[in-house]
């Protein structure tokens, strides 16, 4: 090969690896969009999954002294929920059914049947708690004792610290029977 076909194949070489205008277009357009979908679509897909990853609060609220609650008595409780909004106001707030089984045992139920969550009401005489949505009845220890709920009521983990009651709260649960 001389030096003229040598420099010609070099040239057609070089020339061969450019590419046209069209193709770097297309290419700066398919990154440019790809691009523009990552800014878009990262917020969003972590927007849809944030909730499966972030662990909610539990936080122990003091409900009151160990002495204002008498042996064998349900009371009606009342405390801040573990993840409340800035902007929530009253609805920040939400109770239980605290009953005190000993000494130093109580055992605190949610207020929402777990049949539809319709807030559920102590009947002292009875020892029974009532939903007046659609008839359930609850025994005293959270137990389903008619109706239509699918099981008992839900319990707060309950703890004494230092002579104060304790309720560890969490966002309520749709169904299940402690929430732990």
């Amino acid at each position: 090969m001389n030096n003229n076909e040598k420099n010609q194949s070099q040239r057609e070489t070089a020339v061969s690896n450019l590419i046209t205008r069209r193709q770097f277009l297309t290419r700066l357009s398919l990154a440019a969009g790809g691009l523009g979908a990552a800014l878009i679509g990262v917020p969003i897909v972590g927007f849809l999954f944030s909730p499966l990853l972030k662990k909610e609060p539990e936080v122990w609220q003091p409900i009151g002294k160990v002495d204002d609650f008498k042996v064998g008595e349900t009371t009606h409780v009342t405390f801040s929920d573990a993840s409340p909004l800035p902007w929530a106001g009253v609805a920040a707030e939400t109770a239980a059914w605290l009953r005190r089984t000993s000494d130093q045992e109580f055992t605190a139920f949610t207020i929402n049947c777990s049949h539809l969550g319709c807030p559920v009401r102590w009947l002292p005489q009875a020892e029974l708690f009532m939903c007046p949505c659609h008839g359930g009845v609850y025994n005293n220890d959270g137990s389903v004792a008619a109706g239509p709920p699918p099981q008992g009521l839900a319990r707060y983990p309950v703890r004494v610290q230092n002579g104060q009651v304790e309720i560890r709260t969490t966002p309520l649960p749709i169904e299940g029977q402690i929430i732990s």
